[in-house]
Formats: structure tokens, sequence, C-alpha cells
């Protein structure tokens, strides 16, 4: 007995299925189905999505930028406390900052000291540098005599005394505040190749200019009037506007981007100006901003922080943050702090004390005594500067991350132990030189040249490339160029081409750029512009400049390593200010080590770089060996096989890179160590010892070690695996380019797909009665074509019969819709230009849909099996049949001229040879596939093998992990033979050859006929042709949709498929029995493997037989009772175990970090923090309540003279009495609703409010069209929205004025105009302009933390986070019978409560209020069985699969669930419910009332049920 395993691997699926096969003789026959299931590995669908895409950002990208944003807090906060010490020690610090710290510079907990404000005793806050800020306010005063009516922030000091300290003295207190802020704002730094990739035809900058004046020029642009806009430069912007443009007198910024020719002058339009373009300032344009923003202090003379004061001084208005410095380099700061202390230090002999000095460096490295040392000669500038503030933590080596070479290692001796250990090299950079030339010298090796011909191209290479001389001169040529691609590399001068190259291809992609010497020919075009010959550029100083450039990240130590390389060689200061703008290597590698190429690159050499000196040794040794025949069982027969012709050591230059490995290291794509796995417990071995991110993608490194562990699992439960059949998902095995274009390539198939079939819904139904359609007419072929683009409905005036086509496109009746056939055969029609390829004759559209024309094989299925569109083409009848097993041209050839009489009587001639390849000129020129399959006489070996090839990196990694299962004794490939590949076309033939596709018809149709019932409808059925019920869609539905894809069994399905599949047929379906070589011809196989059956039109056609007799209904039993299993992710927090290295006793020992640190593996919230704000409002009470708290009463009047009447001893009834005696002034008061204040405080809901920008509060609402509902929605969010009351009036009071119109009040101008006229609008009394406000929103926010400031910040729990739903039994008393019952109750246990149980040491769910125990605990993916009402009642369940549920979600009392097998919903928010998800069970159940929990095992078998 054999058992076969099927595997089929998708993204986030694993579809497995086990057979068994008995011994008949010689064979094994397929005769059961042991086992099957599908695996589901829960993705986000965006990640899902992206990854299909081609989009290469990793799923766990954000979660790293945000580790990273919180790294450098937390260095931030290391770097403050080293400050503190330092400052501390040398009595800087304030007594009241002083004493707020512990011994090591932390700040205490509880505390938050402010080093610049001091607490009083009864805990009010007063300015410590007061004399600074009235020195400041003496300033403005000079400037601004009116300043008093000025809020002059005490912030400001801080830029008044950065600039007072160089040239003045300031206290010590005072220049501890200046050091802190420089540690906390400290610049940006930049690494090499950071900087804006630049385009040298395009010039793009950021200016602030005035507007001069603002012209309307009377063109319009839809509703939007044109507008010139004069700058004060003399640069014209022109742009549209809805609204007039208020721009006179004021700066607008702008990133303007100018056109210029390649010598750098700037391009002219027709009219002779200035090709610019204008556009705002947007997120991304942050580094031109930065590169102004230092132009203007570089043009200044200043130091940052007196280019701050000087500006705010001249303009008390200016916003700081954000507006006037934004980010800019380190260095700006770094050189002004150097200044600051510089100066200081001539003032405060503390910081001239070396003993001082030396008792910080003691506190800081109290056990570093040679750090201590190294830098005991320095002084407070460097410590405070260099070693505190502006120190940079060197990055870590990414080194791990390279893949280790396949052939070199290194070996050392542990002297303790003796031991000998080896350790891979790593493999060297693709920007290497010495890499360069190795792959150019494999591209030269294997390229070749063809003349193209009307069938197969001929093999020209030696005519062009006849000796070693004429391949090193095209390696010198190519030596140069960075790139080449065919067009380039056709027209190599010493060809001598020139303007025939149309005639001729290499054996590479036609339309791909090849990598050359990259590196040579960048560093040589730097030389040029750095005046240096070429000829300086030796391979020596080549491989120096290139390593300088390649390590040195720094742009500081960049220069530093230029110029120290320009002196040794004696270049001018022009090479270092060239080379300093080099851009930095890409980080990537290839796939040998420099070890290894070095030994393999002297025999891939030739001519005058071939050298038998540059030979290794031990290489030469072998090479010796080798042609004398003498023994050395370190040499394989393999490899003197290979090596046959191989007869004098000049023989060994010019060597592909297989053999020149075979040479060298005895062996290429074999394994270097093959492992066979005996048992499971080996496998686990291996996955215990597996390396996370060892294969660089998560997505694909997930999917891998999930397969090995299901494989681990059915290899305990069914025994030992012979055989492993596996498919890999197109998106598993492709790269991200490929994957990127195959996913545009499938949308503009559907889209194209379903424009085809809404017309064919026309064209193919008879009582349409459409009989006007003339196809061959140009106006309706160009009406066809306009179809085609799919721009129907969109031609004005249409021809009367052509209306009535249209008239009829909404037809939904699904029996009237074209079948895949018919959309085929339009497709085909339309590519073919309405002819024949085989005649030229017209195909009519009348007759396209009838047996009188017919799909036809290019390449006949019977020789070479290719289903795709390109080896089909629609002919006549006769001429299929005619054509018969031949190839088009070798047709054409056979039959040229022949008259073939057509069914309707009609005579056509088959084309002459001429005819025929002028035909496939003229209509293919644009499809070069099909074209050379059309001039096919022969099928060409490499047609075959190429297709045969499967040699991606995740192709490789499955099948040579998966052989060490099934490897047989004496296997050295790294692939196994008990490994067979398959490919969709072949699982999808066998499926259709074998009636798969209706098995999942009849597994899907009990929800289309469901969705009949709900949508009360009979469109999600038909019959087919055999009088059964199918699913179907309505075409609008269409787009989109695989009914496949809507259920997880579908994986499963296709693996059971995949396990059937044997090498004979693969081999037949993939080709690879089309090769001369093949051991058994396609023919013998077809014989072997199918039954010829006759169609109803009269033709033959081969299915491949059925594994047995009953495979159909095994395979639907088998489907229908699987339960789908789901992989959770429910690993929230785990203890880190971090660690560092100390030195003892001389050598480096790795030690694991004390303390207790948490990891936490979900994301605990969303990253808005808000503020819980206290809302004062409005309601109604009666006058008991009110008399309480008289203050808090609306009405002023009323409420002064309440207070009088009780000031009086006047009671409630003598109240109601008093209003009642003075209606006539109190008429608006009713006792009963007296409208009161109260705080949001006190009741139990809360608010929390955010800070946003205007702009972005307002966007929405101003793309809406109606003005009354734009201005009503406006007033709202003001109102209900806004937390600050004193904003609100002013926001209110700017849109009155702007005539109730939000696109000018609050438009990106309009909020400028209000921020001048700020003080108008508030009254006369100041405000700060006005940029952000306060939105607060009703919600349940929980507290970042509990200490410091974090107990008043709240956060919003992050999306997916609910992940656990408590369901409890609480006893009730029963009213009716008196007896105690149980009754569920439920509760979803929000993320931070979890965490902080887990930290405890708790279960994750809490007991609920009355101490009762949850009963059981649902997680998303968990299942449960909705039992029936007679299983309740019997306490016995008989786990129907058709019962079981997975819970998806839960919130609050909610909890939701989705059928274990569903995919997705057919229609999205129609199947099952708005959110396409269910708390009711499709039999009507409220599923957590009546669930039970069921637990499953990785493949899909129950180990419990119940509770």
């Amino acid at each position: 007995m054999k058992r076969i395993l099927g595997l089929d691997l998708g993204t986030n699926s694993i579809g497995w299925a086990v057979l068994l096969a008995e011994k008949n003789d010689d064979n094994f026959n397929l005769n059961k189905i042991e086992a099957a299931g599908s695996r589901i590995i829960p993705m986000d669908a965006a990640i899902l999505g992206d990854f299909d895409r081609g989009n290469t950002i990793s799923q766990t990208a954000e979660r790293t930028r945000l580790r990273g944003v919180r790294h450098l807090t937390e260095r931030g906060i290391q770097r403050r406390e080293r400050l503190h010490r330092v400052l501390d020690v040398i009595g800087f610090l304030p007594v009241h900052y002083s004493q707020a710290l512990t011994r090591y510079g932390k700040i205490k907990e509880g505390e938050e000291p402010k080093l610049a404000w001091e607490k009083d005793s009864i805990g009010n806050y007063h300015f410590l540098f007061q004399s600074s800020f009235n020195e400041m306010l003496q300033d403005f005063k000079s400037l601004h005599p009116d300043f008093r009516d000025k809020k002059i922030p005490y912030d400001w000091t801080i830029y008044y005394l950065r600039k007072k300290a160089l040239t003045q003295k300031i206290s010590k207190e005072e220049l501890a505040w200046v050091l802190l802020n420089f540690n906390q704002k400290r610049g940006y730094y930049q690494l090499r190749g950071e900087e804006s990739e630049t385009d040298k035809n395009k010039s793009i900058e950021y200016v602030a200019l005035k507007v001069l004046s603002v012209e309307d020029s009377g063109e319009k642009r839809g509703k939007d009037t044109w507008y010139n806009v004069r700058l004060e430069n003399g640069w014209i912007y022109r742009r549209t506007s809805s609204i007039p443009l208020d721009w006179e007198g004021k700066t607008k910024e702008f990133i303007v981007t100018t056109d210029l020719n390649d010598d750098g002058s700037p391009k002219m339009d027709k009219e002779g100006n200035v090709k610019r373009s204008f556009r705002s300032p947007g997120e991304n344009d942050w580094t031109l901003i930065k590169e102004r923003t230092q132009s203007d202090i570089e043009h200044s003379g200043k130091t940052v922080g007196t280019y701050i004061y000087d500006t705010l001084l001249q303009n008390p208005n200016q916003k700081v943050r954000g507006k006037l410095v934004r980010t800019i380099e380190r260095k700006f700061y770094k050189n002004e702090l150097i200044q600051i202390i510089e100066k200081q230090t001539e003032f405060h002999t503390e910081l001239q004390d070396r003993e001082l000095y030396n008792h910080c460096i003691e506190e800081l490295y109290p056990s570093n005594e040679a750090y201590r040392q190294n830098i005991a000669n320095r002084n407070f500038t460097y410590l405070f500067v260099e070693d505190i503030i502006f120190y940079q933590r060197p990055l870590k080596t990414k080194k791990s991350l390279i893949a280790n070479c396949p052939y070199e290692e290194y070996t050392v001796f542990d002297k303790e132990t003796g031991e000998k250990k080896s350790y891979g090299i790593k493999c060297l950079a693709k920007s290497h030189p010495l890499y360069q030339e190795f792959r150019l010298w494999q591209f030269i090796c294997n390229l070749r040249i063809y003349k193209k011909g009307m069938g197969n191209d001929e093999d020209i290479t030696k005519e062009f490339l006849s000796n070693e001389d004429d391949y090193v001169a095209l390696f010198d040529w190519l030596n140069k160029k960075s790139v080449i691609n065919q067009k380039a590399f056709l027209k190599y001068p010493a060809f001598g081409l020139k303007k025939n190259i149309d005639s001729y291809r290499w054996n590479y992609v036609e339309d791909k750029d090849y990598p050359c010497n990259e590196t040579r020919a960048q560093i040589l075009s730097y030389l040029s512009k750095a005046n240096v010959e070429p000829e300086f550029l030796t391979p020596e100083i080549e491989e120096r400049l290139w390593h300088i450039l390649y390590s040195v990240e720094d742009k500081q130590e960049l220069t530093k390593a230029l110029q120290k390389f320009a002196d040794t060689y004696g270049l001018e200061d022009s090479f270092t200010a060239t080379f300093q703008i080099f851009p930095p290597f890409k980080k990537e590698y290839g796939a040998y080590s420099a070890k290894a190429i070095k030994k393999l690159l002297p025999i891939m050499r030739m001519g005058k770089y071939w050298s038998q000196t540059n030979i290794d040794k031990k290489t030469l040794e072998r090479i010796d060996r080798i042609i004398t025949g003498e023994y050395d069982e370190n040499i394989k027969n393999r490899v003197r096989e290979k090596a046959f012709n191989l007869t004098n050591i000049s023989d060994f230059k010019a060597l592909p890179l297989w053999l020149a490995c075979y040479i060298v290291y005895n062996r290429h794509s074999e394994a270097k160590d093959v492992t066979k796995w005996h048992t499971p417990e080996d496998l686990q071995r291996f996955l215990d010892s597996f390396k996370q991110h060892s294969l660089r993608n998560p997505i694909v490194e997930q999917v891998i070690t999930e397969t090995l562990r299901t494989v681990r699992d059915i290899w305990k439960k069914y025994g030992n695996i012979d055989e492993i059949h596996i498919e890999l998902g197109r998106e598993m095995k492709n790269p991200a380019d490929k994957r990127k274009k195959m996913t545009q390539q499938i949308l503009e198939n559907e889209n194209a797909n379903l424009r085809i079939k809404t017309l064919l819904m026309e064209f193919a139904n008879p009582e349409f009665e459409i009989d006007n359609v003339r196809p061959y007419s140009p106006s309706q072929q160009e009406i066809l074509r306009i179809y085609e683009d799919g721009v129907l409905n969109s031609t004005n005036n249409l021809p009367e019969d052509i209306e009535t086509i249209l008239k009829k496109f909404k037809e939904s009746d699904t029996k009237k819709q074209p079948t895949r056939s018919e959309v085929l055969r339009y497709k085909l029609w339309l590519e073919q230009k309405y002819r024949s390829p085989y005649t030229g004759q017209p195909i009519p559209l009348a007759k396209l849909f009838t047996p009188a024309y017919e799909i036809e094989h290019i390449i006949p299925q019977s020789r070479y099996f290719d289903d795709s569109l390109s080896n089909k083409v629609i002919c006549e009848s006769e001429i299929n049949k005619l054509k018969d097993r031949r190839l088009g041209l070798e047709f054409i050839k056979e039959e040229n001229g022949r008259k073939i009489e057509l069914s309707n009587g009609k005579v056509v001639k088959v084309f002459t040879v001429g005819e025929y390849e002028q035909f496939i000129k003229d209509n293919y020129s644009q499809n070069r596939v099909k074209m050379r399959k059309l001039m096919m006489d022969t099928i060409p070996e490499d047609f075959i093998s190429r297709q045969l090839n499967d040699s991606r990196y995740i192709s490789k990694v499955v099948k040579g992990l998966l052989s060490n299962i099934v490897r047989e004794e004496g296997e050295e490939e790294a692939i196994s033979k008990n490994v067979i590949t398959c490919t969709g076309g072949v699982t999808d033939r066998l499926k259709r050859d074998w009636g798969i596709n209706d098995v999942w018809n009849r597994i899907i149709l009990p929800r289309f006929i469901r969705l009949n019932i709900i949508q009360d409808t009979a469109q999600f059925t038909t019959m087919n042709a055999n009088g059964h019920e199918i699913p179907s869609l309505p075409l609008e539905l269409q787009k989109g949709f695989n009914k496949k894809r809507i259920d997880h069994r579908h994986h499963a399905m296709d693996a059971i498929v995949i396990a059937c599949a044997n090498r004979n047929i693969v081999n037949y379906l993939n080709n690879e029995a089309a090769s001369v070589k093949s051991r058994i011809s396609r023919h013998d196989l077809q014989t072997l493997l199918c039954d010829k059956i006759k169609e109803e039109n009269g033709n033959y056609k081969w299915t491949i037989k059925k594994p047995w007799d009953t495979f159909t209904q095994d395979v639907y039993q088998t489907i229908n009772n699987i339960i789908v299993s789901f992989k959770q992710n429910l690993r929230i927090i785990n203890k880190a175990t971090n660690t560092y290295t100390r030195i003892e006793n001389g050598k480096k020992v790795p030690t694991k970090q004390s303390g207790c640190n948490w990891a936490i593996r979900k994301p605990m919230h969303k990253d808005t923090v808000f503020g819980e704000v206290n809302l004062r409002k409005i309601k109604e009470v009666s006058l008991n309540e009110a008399i309480k708290n008289p203050s808090r009463i609306v009405v002023k009047d009323f409420k002064l003279k309440l207070q009088e009447l009780l000031n009086q001893g006047y009671d409630v009834k003598k109240i109601k009495k008093y209003i009642d005696d003075n209606k006539d002034v109190w008429h608006d008061i009713n006792p009963a609703k007296i409208k009161v204040y109260y705080f949001t405080k006190e009741t139990k809901d809360r608010f929390f409010a955010t800070r946003k920008p205007l702009v972005e509060i307002f966007k929405s609402i101003l793309k809406e069209n109606k003005i009354d509902e734009k201005n009503k929605k406006t007033k709202d969010i003001i109102e209900e929205k806004i937390t600050d009351s004193g904003v609100q009036k002013i926001l209110m009071k700017h849109l009155e004025q702007k005539g109730n119109n939000p696109d000018l009040a609050f438009s990106p101008d309009g909020i400028d105009e209000m921020n001048k006229n700020i003080v108008v609008l508030n009254n006369g009394k100041f405000h700060q302009p006005i940029f952000k406000v306060r939105v607060y929103e009703k919600a349940d926010k929980f507290a970042i933390g509990k200490k410091g400031n974090k107990f008043s910040k709240y956060v919003e729990a992050a999306k997916g986070t609910n992940l656990y739903f408590a369901i409890y039994d609480v006893e009730k008393l029963d009213k009716n019978t008196g007896e105690v019952i149980k009754e569920r109750k439920y509760d979803t246990i929000p993320l931070n409560i979890v965490i902080e149980r887990l930290k405890l040491g708790l279960q994750p769910v809490p007991a609920d209020d009355n101490g009762n125990e949850p009963k059981f605990v649902l997680s998303p993916n968990d299942l449960v069985y909705v039992p029936t009402k007679e299983e309740i009642e019997n306490n016995h369940y008989q786990l129907n699969a058709d019962r079981l549920y997975k819970m998806v979600s839960s919130g609050g009392y909610q909890c939701f669930f989705i059928k274990h097998n569903v995919a997705s919903s057919i229609i999205d928010k129609v199947e099952f419910s708005s959110q396409n998800k269910m708390e009711r069970a499709i039999t009507g159940e409220m599923i957590k009332e009546v669930c039970i929990p069921v637990k499953i095992d990785r493949l899909g078998n129950i180990i419990k049920t119940g509770y």
C-alpha cells in the first residue's frame, strides 16, 4: 500500500489530502481517500490584498515603526538621566528639581518636576527665571510699545537665554535649562541616501513668496474660474478656484517644479515662458521645507535659537512649532550648543575644574575604566555635546539576515572543548566589483543570438562571437555599462547590424534591462564629473573606493574618508566634493561568498582576463586529476562525465557557472548535506530549531512552518508518507513585481469578460430578434470597440439597430447569459479582426456562436497541453477538422491553396504561406506569444523546458523541506523524485475531466438556494444541460466573484486532485512528453491515461480517466464532512528575555537582563490619545431640584431672583406662588422645567477630546455641493464637537463674517485670515492663532497607565483586540415556578484587563460581578456547535458539521459567528447580514444562548466537546 499526500498551499491556507494506492503488478493504483482537510491561517484582508498586489511592505512594518518611536523616546529619557547626573554633580540643577530625582537621575515615581517652575507651599507655581523674562519683555517693549495687549509666553524665555548665552553670562540653573532643552530638541540625523531622489530634468524647490495681485482670467473649467496669481519675484501662477482668491499682499507657500533641459537650463513653452508648475506643500515635502529652513538660517548668519528669538521679536504672533522652524539637521543645533558651552565656560569655574570633570565621568562610567581613560583628557564641551546630548548609537549590524554561501564555510576549534565547529560565510554584496565581474561573465557565457524566422529562430551566435577575442571585446564594452537591453545590445558596433536589428533577438527577455557592471559604470560617471581619467580606476583602486562608498553611512565620516583617499592618490578637492553626494549602494547580496567567487571566477574568464596563476591551488589539483583520470574519492563520477571534453588546463576557461561549480565544488544544484526525517519527531526537532525570519517574508514563512506542522500531524495520525504532490498558489511562488503584474492582468481580464458578457447577452439569445447587426460595418465596428473600452451608453445618436441592442443590456435572466465558451469565441473574434486566421475569410457575427465555427488550438492538445488564450483561435469547423494534429504553419505549408467547401455551401481557400505570414504579422504584432505559436511548424525544445522550469526560491525551499520526508536511500538531489509539483493548469484540467466542478456546485448549491429565498427571486440558481440545478449569479454581481473562493473546503478539494496527479499525468499535461528527449511519447501517455469521447458536435476529445470508478462520489462525501481548522493567534503577552554582553575575565559573556519585562504581542490601543473633558451642558429639572444648587440656573435674571427669595426664607411652595403671581414677568419660566447647567463628569457618560487640525475637521464637509446642507453641518460640528466655548464663538463669528459660507471661512486661506483678525473676532481680547482645536466624543476609553501623567491620557481599544467573550451561568429565580434556574450572561473582556491579569499570573477572564466564574470562553476562530432542540432536551449531541459555527468577533454583550466553512459572502452584506456575520444561526437559534464549545486539532478532528 502506498500513501500519497496532496498539498495545496496558498498565502493563508493549506489544503491537504491523503490518498491510498494499491499495488497491482508493477504499478500502484489509487483506490481510496483516507482523509482530507483545510487549514486556514486567518489574516487581515488588507494584508493579503497587499501581498497579492505585490506590495512588499511587511505586515509587521507598522509595529516595527512604532517600536522604533518607543526606542527613540526611551533613548531620549536615558540621555536626560545621564545629563541629570552630571548637572547634579556640578551643582547646576535647581534644588526643587534635584530633590525630585533619584540617585541615578531618574524622576521619582509620582513626581513631574519642571525645571523652570517651582511649586510653593500652597501649590502655586512660580517662574524661576523671572528676571530673564523681564529682560525679554523690555526687548519686546522697545519694538512693540503696545505689547501690553499681547501675551508673551514664559516658554519664549528659553530662546532669549540661548541668544544671550552666546555673548553674556547666564546663571547655572539657566544653563541647565538650556542643556535639557537641547537634549529634547537636537535635530535630525540624516544618513547618506535619505535625501530625496533627484531628477536631472526637474528642479523641485520650496518657496514662500508674497502675492502682488490676483487677476480673473475670464476662463472657466467647469464651475471653477482660472486666476493668474502674480508673485513678488515675477512668476505667474495659474490656478482654478470655485471661490475668489483673496491672496493679495499675503505670503503663500509653494512647491515649485521647473522642467529643465539636459544642460540644466529651464524649458520653455510655446509662448516662451518657463515651464513651471506649482502646488501646496504636503507631508512628503518635508525634506524640501527642511532644506529651505536650513538655507534661511545659514543666510541669516545666526544660530537656531537666535534666529527664532529675533523672528519672534519682529512678529510676536508668529507660531514657532511646525511653522517657524521645522525639522532641520543636527549640525545646526550642535554648532550652537558648542558656542554656548565654550562661552559659559569663561564665566563658570565649575566647567573649568578638571577634578570635577573626572568626578563626572566616574559617575557615568564607574565600571568602564578603559573608556574613562580614553576621555580623561577631554572637557565638559565634549562630555555634554558628544558623549551625552548628541551621542548617536551605531546602527546594529544586519549581517545575520545575509544568507550563507552554499559552498564555503570556515572551521574553528573550541580550545576548551576541543570540538570542531563550522560557521557559514556570508554572501557577497551585489555591488562589490568582484561580484559585478562574476555576474557579467555569467551573462556573457549564457548569451545566445538568434535570427528571427517565420517558425523557429536560427541560432547564429558563432557568426558574431566566433572566438575568445570577440567575447573579450564584448566584455570590455559591457563592463563600462550599467544595464543593457536587447535593443542596445544589438547595436553593439562590432555586430554591424545598425538599422537591421529587428531581424535579430537574444535569448533573454526582449523588453527587460539586464545589469552589466553597475558599480564600475556609476563610479566612472562620478570620476568624469570630478575630472579624473578612467584609467585611474584599476581593480585595486575600484575595490578600495567601493569599500568606502559601501561601508560609511555617516555623511561627515564619508567626507573624512574620501578626503583621506584623495590625499593618498593625489586627487583634487573636486573629487571629495563630487563623491560626497554619491548615492549609497543597495544592501543586496548575491548567492555566493567572496571566497567562492574568487575560486569560480578564474575558470569563467577568458582571453586576456584568464590566467592559470589566478586559479587556486586546490582547484588546480582537482583539474589535474580530472585531466589525467587519476582516482580521487573527492571527485565524483558525474563531475568527470561533465568535464569529459576538457583535456588540457587551457580548456578550463569560459566555463558556464554550473560546470565551474562541479569542477571546484563537486556539485551544483545538489544539496550539500541531504537530510532524511525518519519520524515525525525529526520534523519536530527541525521546527524547534527553525530560525524565525530566515525566509525574509513573514507571510510565506508562516505558511511553510504551518505546512510542516500539518504534515507532522498527518504523519503521526496516518503513518508513513511515500509521495508528496504539491501545488503552490501563484501568489506564493512569484516575486512581488510579478504578483503585482498578475493581479493587474486578472483585473483587466475580469473587466473585459464582463463587458463581453454584457454584449453577448444580446447576441447569443435569438428571442431578442436583432436582425440588423452588421459586424463588418465600420460604424458598428467602432461602436463595438467603444463597448470594449468600457464606455457603454456614452455615444449619442446611435443607429436605431444599435439602440435596440443597448435597450436590452440590463437583462438579468441568468438563463440568457452567455456561456464561458461564448465569451471566449467573442474575445477571439475581436482579436482576429473578425477573420479566420487560416483562410482570411470574415466570420459573420450571426454565425459566430453556431457549430459552423469552432475554437481551435494552434498547437494541438494531442501534442502539447496548452489551454491558454494565447494558444487559441476561432476558425471554420471544416478547417479545424482538416488541420487535425498539425501546427498552424505546418498545416499551411502542407495544405496551402487548397479549396474547402463549408457546410453552408461556400468554398474557401486556405492561405498560401506568404498570405498566412502577412496576415499573422498584420494582426498579431502586438501579441508576440501568439504570433510565435502561429508561426511554428515544430515544437522547440526550449519552449518545453521553459515551461517546466520552476526555479523560484520559495518553491525550492518548500520542495526541499518536504523531500526530507519522502527521500529514498541514495538520493543526493536537493529535491526528491517523490515530490511532484503540479500547476494550476494541471488541476483545472483534471477537475474538468473528472467532474469535480459539478461536485463543487452540489456542495455550495444550498447557499444559493437560500439566497433565492432571502431575495425572493430565482436568479441565484439555474438549470444546466443535464437538467440539474446549479449555482448562478446575475451579471451585475459577477465582478470579483469566484464561486470556488466562498468556501474554505475548496482547498481540500484541490488537494485531493493534486494527490491524484501522478508523474505521468503531470508530464502529459505540462508537455514534458512533447520533448523528443522524453522516455515515453505523448501519444503513448495519451493512450495510457485518457479515454476518447465523442462530443455532441461530432468531434472527439481526450479526457483523462478517473482514478477509480466511485471517485466523484467519494470526493463529494469527503468534502461534505470536512470540519475546517483555523490557526489560533492568542499570544498576547510573554516575558521578554533581553540579553546584553559584559566583559568577564577578558571575554564577552552574554548575560540575561534582570527584572521582569513583558512583551505585548497585540496592539493595545489606537494611536490617537485623548484627554477626558468635563463639559458643561444644559438639562431641564423641577424647581425642587433647581433650588438645591441655584448657581447653576441658566436664566441669569431668574437665578438672581431665586437666590433673593431663598435668602428671604421662601420655600418651594412660596416660590411657585410667587411665579404664578408674577406671570407677566416670569412667563418664560415653567417650575416643572427649569433649565440648569450640569457637568458630564457628574453622570455616567464620559467624554474625551483630542486635538485635530481645523482643515481636517471641515475637509469632508467642504466637498459637498449643497451650500445650505454644508452650512448646517459646519455649525453642528462647531457647536456639538468642539470642546472650548471660546473657540466656538470665534469660529461662529468668523463663519458669519464670511456670509455663512464654509468654503470661504475654513479653506486654508480663510483660516489664515481668521487668525489675522482673531483679536477682533474675540471681542478685542488677545487669543493665540487657531490651527488645531479640541474635538470631543462620547466613548468608552481607558487610561494608558497609572503612573505620571499616563492616568489622565486615554485611548481607544484597537480594532480586533476583543479576544475573549465570556459566557457565565447565573442562577435566577423563575417567577412562575419558583424554581432556581440557570441563565447565561455575557461580557467581552477588554484587552487591557486581559493583559493586567496575565501579568499577575491569572486566567485572562475574570469572574463576573457576583463572583461567578465563566462557564466557557470564546475567542475569534473558536468553533461552537449549535444543537437542535431535541439534542438539548436529550443532552446528546450528534455534532453535524452543518451546525458548526466559527466565532468571528465580539463587543459588549454581542457575539458574532459564521459557518465554519464560509470563506466569504456570495453577496456582500446581503447573504448573512450587513456585517457579513451572524448572531443567529441559519436555523434561527441565538447562537450564544445555546452553543457548546468544540475543540478540534490541526487536521479538523474533534478532540473535545462541551465545557
